[in-house]
């Protein structure tokens, strides 16, 4: 089974393949109010899950060294507060992906597959 041979320099390109977009086509689609607006969206829910997320995963943090005694409060059997509060870092890690993944089917997708097929063509 051969392989076919890369196109030689300075060759046109296969009709028939994928297109290439310009730079110029780069710099009008970054200019373009749907990559505006996929931008807005993007920041709008990354920035305050970002700060979310960190300001919950440094008040575990200072929790865990400055306030012993609350976070070995035993809550059920042998579990306590720090070890709840400790998984639910994963739970929260967890409610981000799946709020993001919901907001990117919802609010990305749609406008980067329509900037993507007037850029590349419908593969």
């Amino acid at each position: 089974m051969s392989t076919p041979s890369p196109a030689a320099p300075g060759a046109a390109p296969d009709p028939g393949g994928p297109s290439s977009p310009t730079p110029e086509q780069f710099l009008a689609v970054q200019q373009s109010e749907e990559f505006g607006q996929l931008r807005r969206n993007f920041r709008g829910f990354a920035i305050p899950m970002t700060i979310a997320f960190l300001v919950w995963y440094l008040a575990y943090v200072l929790l865990s060294t400055y306030a012993e005694g609350f976070m070995s409060i035993h809550v059920l059997g042998n579990l306590n507060l720090g070890i709840i509060l400790g998984f639910s870092q994963f739970l929260m890690t967890f409610l981000i992906t799946w709020l993001y993944i919901r907001h990117a089917n919802k609010s990305l997708d749609p406008i980067s597959s329509k900037i993507r097929i007037e850029l590349e063509g419908d593969l």
